[in-house]
């Protein structure tokens, strides 16, 4: 079952860790369905940032991945990130399960879960520079590819997808997201 599962993408800097923070600290009434936010395994060091995410080895990737512990899993940007099947066991029992997910990975989401909604987060560029040099986690030669892989891969929209502007305040773009999963609700249109 895919009708409950929305897959959020948008390059680094839009603010998806921070609307995820946001979605998480939300009362579940204020969800058109229970949601459940898939945490991610990646290939670093947990930062201490926003997002709460499995730090695991190449090794131990490798291995999970072999075993056939993970639904989806991507490289970008030198690291390798996967969703556990355990975070989309939720979709059984009707939950939401939103992915912060990878651009280049969209074609497969489409294939492998044809109900899946795709939730296209974007910003303005020079809002986005500004969130990553306040990020601080890449500088100089490494921010300039980041940038302009962010402006050169982008996924062509579909109709049905979701798209959302982050360039209000945090609060804004928040209920705008809860307004374009509501319309997701049963009972409205895919």
């Amino acid at each position: 079952m895919s009708r409950g599962l929305i897959y959020m993408v948008g390059p680094s800097g839009v603010g998806k860790d921070s609307l995820l923070a946001w979605l998480s600290q939300r009362p579940q009434q204020d969800f058109p369905a229970p949601l459940h936010i898939a945490r991610r395994s990646i290939t670093r060091r947990a930062a201490g940032g926003t997002e709460k995410n499995e730090a695991l080895t190449e090794q131990a990737f490798s291995d999970l991945e072999a075993s056939g512990g993970f639904a989806m899993c991507w490289e970008a940007n030198g690291l390798r990130y996967g969703i556990r099947r355990s975070e989309l066991a939720p979709l059984e029992s009707g939950h939401w399960v939103l992915v912060n997910g990878s651009r280049a990975f969209v074609p497969e989401v489409r294939r492998a879960w044809p109900r899946a909604s795709i939730l296209h987060i974007q910003a303005p560029a020079a809002v986005v520079r500004e969130r990553l040099l306040a990020r601080g986690r890449e500088m100089g030669a490494v921010l300039e590819a980041r940038i302009q892989r962010s402006q050169a891969l982008s996924e062509a929209r579909l109709a049905g997808d979701m798209e959302l502007l982050n360039a209000g305040s945090l609060d804004e773009s928040g209920h705008k997201l809860l307004a374009l999963l509501a319309a997701r609700a049963p009972g409205t249109a895919p």
